[in-house]
């Protein structure tokens, strides 16, 4: 069983939903970043996404495009991220770890060779935001084959058919974004998003966790009520852009899991 199958087989054993922060390697600086994920668990963090900077980030909004840029101008590159999560494994085994981005570091990084490396460091998922499902074979299979998921995104706009192609070889959870934009821009409507995951339960048996607008430990909690994991990047990203310390993020992110982790009491 894969480190992200256990940990949401956990949860559903404890009724609860995932917390799931997400934070840009090497925003502000890689020692934020490895400081951060060795404190996100302790705050409440059931898996952790962790994003790759690149300077075309088309599905992100305003903040995490900042992030980006902070991150590539402090020298991030897609092979320190790797070593940012094998800095992360030497202390922790269990938390799943998954990272965000798109398809051009990795192609330039050489896609087999990333695979590899990625699961040697303790990558668990990939979500590659320009890669769609129909040409995702290029990264999928080598993925696959070194026990790495591809997380796929379905959206307001995923209709049945296209449901179907989604869910073929999507691993480790379907992430839905609740909104029809990019990252940070917009408030879900919580009925509309209700309705939506449960449609795609109807359809999988992955978890399905919501992400894109949720923007409060109120946004949090709603969303896990009804739904396996609240996915939380911006409003996280802000308080890093705003220039708050190691312990005010922290402390924000536990913030949110404690919402998350209590939706269902």
């Amino acid at each position: 069983m894969s480190r992200l199958q256990a940990r949401f087989a956990e949860l559903r054993a404890e009724n609860r939903a995932a917390f799931i922060p997400f934070i840009t390697a090497g925003d502000r600086d890689g020692a934020m970043t490895a400081a951060l994920l060795e404190r996100l668990p302790e705050a409440g963090a059931d898996v952790i996404e962790l994003g790759v900077p690149f300077s075309d980030p088309m599905a992100d909004g305003p903040a995490i495009q900042a992030a980006s840029l902070r991150a590539l101008q402090s020298g991030m590159s897609l092979a320190k991220v790797l070593e940012l999560v094998r800095g992360f494994r030497k202390t922790n085994k269990k938390t799943p770890l998954v990272l965000m981005g798109y398809y051009n570091p990795i192609h330039k990084y050489g896609t087999a060779r990333f695979a590899k490396d990625a699961a040697e460091a303790g990558v668990d998922g990939l979500i590659t935001v320009d890669l769609p499902p129909e040409e995702d074979d290029v990264l999928r299979l080598p993925a696959n084959s070194h026990g790495v998921d591809i997380v796929r995104l379905a959206t307001p706009t995923s209709n049945d058919a296209r449901l179907k192609t989604i869910l073929n070889g999507a691993g480790g959870f379907l992430y839905y974004v609740s909104i029809t934009g990019v990252t940070g821009t917009k408030s879900f409507a919580e009925d509309a998003v209700k309705t939506a995951i449960a449609r795609l339960k109807a359809s999988t048996d992955l978890p399905c966790a919501v992400g894109f607008g949720i923007k409060t430990p109120e946004n949090a909690r709603a969303v896990a009520t009804f739904a396996d994991a609240a996915v939380v990047g911006s409003a996280i990203v802000d308080r890093i852009a705003g220039g708050a310390g190691l312990e005010d993020v922290v402390s924000y992110c536990a913030e949110l899991a404690h919402a998350v982790h209590t939706a269902r009491s």
